[in-house]
């Protein structure tokens, strides 16, 4: 049996979702087939890439993907909506899915200000994502000590 699918959906597939898939992948790639879409791909985002490896995790080989890509072609087990905009687009398009989170967080592109204030706002961002990845895992997993066995809870 194969890993189970996660796939990130926002609106660009340019900042958070390609954070969040980084994220996972790092964190537990070896429990998870992770995935990242977007409804209107825009490209990673440049500070995407340089807030990721700032802490050791290279995205810069990652793409934009459309959601197109998926639809009809997977059937991912959870759906997770990092953007309210790419939720309220699509509300009903996962009925496959066996569970979809909402997680609402701002979107760093839209940030304006100087380049220090931007990179500031993508690094806050990264850190918010970091840290949801982190407790999505633990509530996800029963870690037996003798072991050492991740297993993923229903």
């Amino acid at each position: 049996m194969g890993k189970p699918m996660v796939l990130f959906l926002c609106t660009g597939n340019s900042a958070r979702s390609q954070m969040a898939e980084g994220f996972l992948r790092k964190h537990a790639g070896d429990v998870f087939d992770v995935h990242s879409a977007g409804l209107n791909p825009q490209g990673v985002h440049p500070l995407t890439i340089q807030v990721m490896e700032e802490i050791g995790i290279d995205i810069s080989g990652h793409q934009s993907k459309s959601l197109t890509q998926y639809l009809g072609k997977a059937s991912p087990k959870w759906v997770i909506f990092v953007c309210e905009r790419a939720e309220d687009s699509c509300p009903h398009l996962w009925p496959f899915s066996l569970q979809s989170e909402s997680w609402k967080i701002e979107d760093p592109v839209d940030t304006t200000g100087d380049e220090l204030e931007q990179l500031m706002k993508f690094r806050t961002v990264r850190d918010q994502i970091e840290t949801r990845i982190l407790d999505w895992i633990n509530k996800k997993r029963i870690i037996s000590e003798n072991e050492h066995q991740f297993e993923i809870k229903e």
